[in-house]
């Protein structure tokens, strides 16, 4: 257990909980956990995980500015529908993004567990790029990225990353919750105030 793993541990919670409530402070809190994490991939020799971390911080700054762009009336930003015509291709492109990126991860280097970390990193990408175009099929994706992530970090003796992992779960879960409620709140037209 060291000290780096778990401030990066406790901002990525926190972002994650900023996430599923909406609040755009998420994207700086998490630049800040993925910086950290990516210095802890390289030390644990899981070089996809971190790739991820800079393509995540990429995404983060994206994600920010499209979120301030979509703030509704209370400073949450507004939950968008992800159009099916979309989702698949996506999908798809992460699929051949893992399969690439675990040939050349187990090709040049000695990652542990190069298809697999490659195929988790490939996936969060599209949820990351899901979750900053608002929509809540990333949750969908999040959950199940992050069950697997826990065997992951478990099979590698990063015990503090298997128990945020764990709890990203949760938070996915309160996340998917929590943006369902924002989608039917709005769908529901204004109560009509009584004089």
């Amino acid at each position: 257990m060291s000290t780096a793993e778990l401030v990066a541990a406790l901002l990525s919670a926190w972002g994650v909980w900023l996430t599923a409530r909406r609040r755009p402070w998420c994207w700086p809190v998490g630049l800040l956990s993925v910086l950290a994490y990516g210095w802890i991939f390289v030390a644990a020799k899981l070089y996809s995980d971190a790739l991820l971390q800079l393509a995540f911080a990429v995404l983060i700054g994206y994600g920010w500015w499209r979120w301030l762009r979509h703030l509704g009336d209370d400073g949450r930003v507004q939950v968008a529908p992800l159009p099916r015509a979309q989702a698949l291709p996506q999908v798809v492109l992460g699929a051949l993004g893992a399969v690439a990126l675990g040939a050349a991860m187990h090709r040049w280097t000695d990652a542990s567990l190069p298809w697999l970390d490659a195929a988790l990193t490939a996936f969060s990408l599209v949820a990351q790029w899901w979750q900053a175009r608002r929509h809540i099929a990333a949750w969908w994706l999040w959950i199940v990225v992050d069950v697997i992530y826990v065997g992951e970090y478990v099979y590698k003796d990063l015990w503090i990353t298997a128990a945020l992992y764990a709890g990203f779960v949760g938070l996915a879960i309160l996340g998917l919750r929590s943006w369902r409620q924002a989608t039917v709140e709005t769908a529901q037209p204004p109560a009509i105030q009584a004089p």
